[in-house]
């Protein structure tokens, strides 16, 4: 289920200038898709102001989303990969993020909970962070739900 969503969504940077571009970056093909507008990108944003960086959820990954008020027009996830960690507030360093956009809280549910049953795999976890394709990220995925 997590691949069909990632496909043509997912991103390979060498770096970002901020953790706030850095959720920019790793939006944008959702942006462009028409999945979310940009009121999303700021939603997630002012999210790590308000509330510091929860969505570092294992070190080195990051998973930006935020409350549907308005920004998601149509669930999706994007992926963004980069090759030098961005750091986040309390000095939290991310190589890779993944957005998720969500059209309501059960859909939202049901992706985190996806998402978390990979990366509580440290075997997939290291494979992610050598990933250089998104035919790598997309097998992954596939193998391990």
């Amino acid at each position: 289920m997590l691949s069909s969503y990632l496909k043509g969504k997912i991103q390979f940077k060498e770096q970002v200038d901020s953790w706030e571009d850095s959720i920019k970056q790793a939006a944008l093909p959702l942006l462009e898709a028409g999945n979310i507008n940009p009121q999303y990108i700021d939603d997630m944003i002012n999210n790590v102001n308000e509330n510091g960086p929860y969505i570092v959820i294992v070190p080195g990954f990051a998973l930006p989303h935020a409350k549907n008020e308005g920004g998601v027009i149509k669930t999706g996830i994007s992926m963004l990969k980069l090759e030098q960690p961005v750091k986040y507030p309390e000095e939290k360093e991310v190589s890779i993020l993944m957005v998720l956009a969500a059209e309501d809280s059960e859909g939202h549910l049901d992706l985190i909970s996806d998402l978390s049953s990979l990366l509580v795999d440290d075997d997939i976890m290291e494979q992610f962070l050598n990933a250089s394709s998104e035919e790598e990220v997309i097998k992954l995925i596939d193998q391990a739900e």
